[in-house]
Order: structure tokens, then C-alpha cells, then sequence
């Protein structure tokens, strides 16, 4: 996981902080508006949701306890009074969904009775989006929970940066290109595969490198982008993309 020495004025600027999704939902929160806190968090529960899902899983709960778990604390966060707990000194989305996922099972458990579901919100369907099957292919039988939501969470940042570098290609008309290269984004590439490379997709081996340079450059901009979403200050990007690279 490639984290770059470069940080444009673009991505650590107050005004482009000032629009990330979770410095929205801390300040809606501040002032209550629950409208604009609903926004903001509905767009990164619909990105986040496996290491959450994955999490309850690990806990010991069946795959459909686990969904309707997973679908409750969305709920759960979309109501006014839970928008009204987050603490901006907590700094990062992905501790304060953790938090508050823990809470809400205890509360679920002491309960001691089925997840109410009249008025919980369902934006989309887990097995819409294979919760079970991803859960099974990520091998977490020797993770702990905490262990699992992290690799998981750092897994969704890599994902989200690398479909939006896929949409950028593709509205450019080189979607080719990124399928092709796609593969040289962990800088692991040696010099025979640029040559091979290079000539499946009839450029010099020069201008291959010069691609495959920016497609890396342009990666790691959308990786800070996407991590600055997740936490209240900016400053906190490169400690956030080394503690994500750690947990891989």
C-alpha cells in the first residue's frame, strides 16, 4: 500500500477539507441538522459496510443475526440522537464506527430480544452484496474481531481509490489501458513486464513507464482523498494511510 510523499494543496486545503463527508457529518451534528448528518453518513456506511458486517460475523453471530445486526446499527446511526454522541476530538470514522458498533451489541444483547426492524431504515441488501461470500474469502478464522473490521476497513480504502482511478480511465477512453496496468499499481513490476506490456498495448517501453508513473501518482492522490474523507483533520491523513498500510 503506497503511500507518496506527495500532497497537493488540493487534498489538504481548508476548502477541500472543508467538503469531505465526515467533517459534514461532525458539523451537522454540532448543529443538529440531521438531514445533512443522514447524507454524509448514509455514503460512507454504503462504502464501509463489510468490515462492519465482517466484525459482527467474528463476534460469534450467524450470518443473518449478523445482517440484521449490521442493518440495525446503520439505523441506528441515521437517528438524530446518535448523530448527536459523535466527539470531533475522536478524529477518525473508522474508531468511531468501531465504538459505536460495540455499543450497540451490547445494548442489542442486554436487551435480550429480536432487533426491532418496523422503523429501521434499509437502504440496500447484504446479500445484495455477498456479505456472506466476501466474509468466507477473507480467511478470518485465525483474526480476532478488531483485527478483521481493520484489515477489512483498509481493504474498502484501497478498493474505493482504485474504482475511482477505473472511472477516471474510463471517461477518458483508456479503459484498456487501466485493465491492463491495473496490476502494476503495487509497484512490484519488472522490466520484462514492462517490455511485454508494452508491446500488447503497441507503445515504447519509455512511454509505458511514463504511464504507469502517473496511473501510480494519480492512485495515491485518490487513496489521501479517500482517507481524508474518514477523519476530522487533515493532518491525521498520513497517520491514518501508515496505520491502514500496517494492517494489511
Amino acid at each position: 500500500m503506497a503511500s507518496g510523499g506527495h500532497t497537493s494543496t488540493r487534498h489538504t486545503s481548508g476548502a477541500r477539507f472543508a467538503a469531505t463527508r465526515w467533517s459534514v457529518v461532525l458539523a451537522a451534528a454540532e448543529a443538529r441538522d440531521a438531514t445533512a448528518s443522514r447524507r454524509a453518513l448514509d455514503a460512507l456506511v454504503r462504502t464501509y459496510w463489510f468490515p462492519l458486517y465482517a466484525f459482527v460475523r467474528r463476534q460469534g453471530c450467524a450470518a443473518q443475526q449478523a445482517e440484521d445486526l449490521t442493518q440495525g446499527f446503520f439505523a441506528h446511526l441515521l437517528e438524530k440522537e446518535a448523530l448527536a454522541t459523535i466527539d470531533r476530538t475522536r478524529g477518525r470514522f473508522r474508531s468511531f464506527l468501531l465504538t459505536a458498533l460495540k455499543h450497540f451489541i451490547t445494548d442489542e444483547h442486554r436487551k435480550a430480544r429480536a432487533l426491532k426492524r418496523g422503523g429501521a431504515r434499509r437502504g440496500f441488501s447484504l446479500e445484495t452484496l455477498d456479505a456472506e461470500g466476501r466474509y468466507d474469502r477473507a480467511l478470518a478464522d485465525t483474526m480476532t474481531p478488531e483485527r478483521l473490521f481493520e484489515r477489512s476497513w483498509a481493504i474498502a480504502v484501497l478498493n474505493q481509490a482504485v474504482t475511482g482511478l477505473e472511472q477516471e480511465y474510463a471517461e477518458r477512453g483508456r479503459g484498456d489501458v487501466f485493465r491492463a496496468l491495473r496490476h502494476c499499481l503495487d509497484g512490484q513490476t519488472d522490466a520484462q513486464s514492462y517490455a511485454a506490456q508494452a508491446q500488447r498495448l503497441a507503445m515504447t517501453e519509455a512511454a509505458l513507464r511514463v504511464t504507469v508513473h502517473r496511473m501510480r501518482r494519480r492512485y495515491r492522490e485518490l487513496l489521501r482523498e479517500e482517507i481524508l474523507q474518514t477523519v476530522s483533520d487533515p493532518e491525521l491523513v498520513d497517520e491514518e494511510l501508515r496505520y491502514l498500510a500496517q494492517c494489511l
